[in-house]
């Protein structure tokens, strides 16, 4: 009786085994839950509290360390981009123009966070673009995770109060941030209109 007993044993374990393997495979990532539920609470319409404004991050191109709570008070074009990213190259210009005319009216910034990339990698795309507008490292991707952010570029628009008023998952166009900026408080005057 014994030894029929083994063979079932162990069909039942690899039977099992694999049962956990396909639901661990399934479940979604924290980054996938985040992205579902962000997305799903801005598309209702509500305004989200932005995850992880305490992460400190190492500047690129500087020294030392900010956290995105750094810049509560102001409007926040959190841009999540990479050196390598094609996307990200083509919405620079835009970006930077976004940010110059936000600090020329006194309402806000473009705050760039770098996603799977080496700080000397960003440094020279930074330098290459012609980007002003401060950026921070984000080892481990652990800042792009807390916004369900799977890939670069993205980017999420924070109000004074560093709530979620707008996010887009690939590159921007001006209609996206003007409407976003407006969302956020910013009137649509001195922003760019190309």
């Amino acid at each position: 009786m014994r030894r029929s007993a083994v063979p079932l044993l162990l069909a039942f374990l690899a039977v099992a085994l694999i049962g956990l393997l396909v639901y661990a495979m399934a479940r979604p990532g924290k980054g996938e839950e985040q992205r579902d539920t962000i997305d799903a609470q801005i598309q209702a319409g509500k305004v989200v509290a932005a995850p992880g404004l305490d992460r400190v991050l190492p500047q690129v191109g500087a020294p030392g360390t900010k956290r995105v709570a750094d810049y509560r008070g102001q409007v926040v074009v959190l841009n999540i981009w990479a050196s390598w990213c094609i996307p990200c190259e083509a919405e620079a210009p835009l970006l930077e123009r976004t940010h110059r005319a936000l600090r020329k009216a006194g309402a806000g910034t473009v705050l760039g966070v770098t996603n799977r990339d080496t700080p000397e990698d960003s440094t020279a795309f930074a330098r290459k673009h012609g980007m002003t507008y401060p950026s921070l490292g984000d080892p481990g991707s652990k800042l792009a995770t807390d916004y369900g952010a799977l890939q670069v570029p993205e980017t999420i628009v924070l109000d004074r109060e560093g709530r979620i008023r707008a996010l887009r998952r690939g590159e921007v166009d001006v209609a996206f941030l003007r409407q976003a900026l407006a969302k956020a408080g910013v009137p649509a005057e001195g922003l760019p209109a190309r």
